[in-house]
C-alpha cells in the first residue's frame, strides 16, 4: 500500500514551491493543503515545531524543513533529481543553500524601509547573482541537460523577479546572459509553472504593498503611471 503524502503549504512560500516542483518532476501523487501563515491553525502548529511551511505529512509522520523534504523524496521516490556522483551531489547541495541565502536577500530587498537600505540589498542581490553567473551552465539547466534540485530551488527565486521587473529595472541581472537563459528555461518548465496558482501574481503584489517598504512605494508609483 502506498503511504499518502500531504503537503502543508502557503500560496506564496518559495520553500513550498521547491517541494511541489520536486514532487511534480517525480510524478508523485500528493494532496496540497494551503494555510494562512498569519493565522496559523492549531493543528499546523502541532505538526511544525518551527511554525513554517512546508510540512510533508507521510501518513501520520510530519517532515519539516524544505531541504529535509527534498532529501526524503530523493531517497524514497523515483526519478532522482540529484546527480549520481557523490562529489557533484555535495556541490549541488551547497548551491541549494546558496539559493536559500538569495531568498534571504530577496526578503531584505522587498522589506527595506528606506532608500539606502534598499540600494544595499539590491547590491547584495546583484553580487549573489554575479557569483551564480560564473557557475551556472544554463544548457538549459543549472548543470547542463538534466533538471536537478538546484533548478527546483531557483525556479521560485526567479519567479519573484517577474513582479519586480514590472516595477523597475534594478540592474540585478544586467550582463548575466547565462542567468537570463536559465531563468527563461525555468519559467517555461511545467513543474515550475504549476508550483503556484493563477492568483500568485496578485497575491505577491498585495504582499509587497502590505510591507509598506521602499519597494512598496515604487510599486505604487509604477502602477499609478
Amino acid at each position: 500500500m502506498v503511504t499518502p503524502l500531504k503537503l502543508i503549504s502557503h500560496k506564496l512560500c518559495p520553500y513550498v514551491q521547491r517541494a511541489v516542483i520536486a514532487l511534480n518532476e517525480k510524478g508523485v501523487d500528493f494532496e496540497r493543503v494551503d494555510i494562512d501563515l498569519a493565522n496559523k491553525p492549531d493543528w499546523f502548529l502541532k505538526l511544525s515545531p518551527l511554525g513554517k511551511t512546508p510540512v510533508l505529512l507521510v501518513g501520520d509522520t510530519a517532515i519539516f524543513e524544505s531541504a529535509v523534504i527534498l532529501e526524503y523524496l530523493e531517497e524514497t521516490q523515483p526519478q532522482p533529481l540529484h546527480p549520481a556522483d557523490a562529489l557533484t551531489r555535495a556541490e549541488h547541495r551547497g548551491w541549494i543553500e546558496f539559493g536559500s541565502a538569495v531568498l534571504g536577500d530577496i526578503a531584505g530587498f522587498y522589506a527595506a524601509k528606506d532608500e539606502a537600505t534598499f540600494k544595499a540589498k539590491t547590491a547584495q542581490l546583484e553580487q549573489k547573482f554575479a557569483r551564480l553567473e560564473t557557475r551556472v551552465a544554463a544548457a538549459p539547466w543549472f548543470d547542463g541537460e538534466n533538471f536537478s534540485l538546484v533548478d527546483a530551488v531557483f525556479g521560485p527565486v526567479f519567479r519573484y523577479f517577474d513582479l519586480f521587473d514590472e516595477i523597475a529595472d534594478f540592474g540585478i541581472f544586467a550582463n548575466k546572459p547565462k542567468l537570463a537563459r536559465w531563468r527563461k528555461a525555468l519559467a517555461a518548465r511545467p513543474s515550475v509553472r504549476s508550483a503556484v496558482g493563477a492568483d500568485y501574481p496578485a497575491l505577491l503584489r498585495d504582499f509587497v504593498e502590505r510591507r509598506e517598504s521602499w519597494l512598496s512605494g515604487l510599486q505604487a508609483r509604477a502602477r499609478a503611471a
